[in-house]
């Protein structure tokens, strides 16, 4: 499954629509780890938009942010992010809202619970 994340930055008047990586399950069949991955990839497109110099494989930590699932309009839900860096929107998945609201607080609490490695992290 393909999907993409609209990003705004704060101080832009533009969204910048990129594609996320290839997701190995379809939405329905996620697991805690399948949504850290998406939200992961989320924070990571984020931080390449907002610089575009930084190692593309910088540590990425499950923190700091904001995080709601909407409905959308043609059907599915969005994960919406916010953090200071600006926000971010991906989506729509073929999945129950409440499972999925479920599915990111598990992950989040799952990453909250690991020690972070250190160093430059994104978050």
């Amino acid at each position: 499954m393909t999907a993409s994340v609209d990003i705004w930055l704060r101080g832009n008047h533009h969204a910048t629509t990129v594609p996320l990586p290839p997701l190995a399950r379809e939405p329905r069949a996620w697991t805690e780890g399948d949504v850290a991955s998406v939200l992961t990839s989320m924070l990571r497109a984020m931080d390449q938009a907002g610089n575009p110099g930084s190692d593309p494989d910088r540590p990425i930590a499950l923190r700091g942010f904001s995080w709601i699932v909407n409905p959308f309009e043609a059907g599915g839900v969005v994960i919406a992010l916010e953090l200071s860096l600006g926000a971010a929107v991906a989506g729509p998945f073929d999945i129950e809202e409440r499972a999925l609201t479920r599915l990111i607080q598990r992950a989040v609490d799952a990453a909250r619970a690991t020690p972070s490695a250190g160093g430059a992290t994104v978050h």
